[in-house]
């Protein structure tokens, strides 16, 4: 399955007072990736008024991150089905994992806030190595 690496720098918005990245922020930086992965497969976020919207997500805190970091996302497709994907997302810094998410995501008609089956475009591109 397809594999991407996107890096963040952390800034001082990320931070709480001393300078540890707000927990939150953590799916920031993966959501930045998995939006630059579809930028790269030609912008395939939303298409034919259809568009994928997360499920769920489950994280697992390594170890925090901190003002000025520059924070490595490697986003994996794990599972792809006709409806749904899960990624699986590694945030690390110089080779040490600092978080470890795995991310649920369905493909959904926009207006009817139904599943929908992928288009074999997207599954293409998913689908790469």
């Amino acid at each position: 399955m397809r594999t991407f690496t996107y890096q963040q720098r952390v800034y001082f918005s990320d931070t709480d007072a001393e300078g540890i990245v707000y927990h939150a922020r953590y799916l920031d930086f993966a959501e930045h990736a998995r939006s630059e992965l579809a930028r790269e497969m030609g912008g395939l976020l939303l298409k034919d008024g259809c568009g994928f919207v997360v499920k769920s997500i489950t994280i697992d805190y390594k170890h925090p991150a901190q003002l000025d970091d520059l924070v490595t996302v490697t986003t994996t497709v794990e599972q792809l089905a006709k409806v749904f994907i899960i990624f699986h997302q590694v945030l690390s810094i110089e080779g040490h994992i600092v978080a470890d998410m795995h991310v649920k995501a369905g493909w959904i008609d926009l207006k009817t806030k139904r599943p929908v089956r992928m288009p074999q475009e997207l599954v293409d591109g998913l689908s790469e190595a």
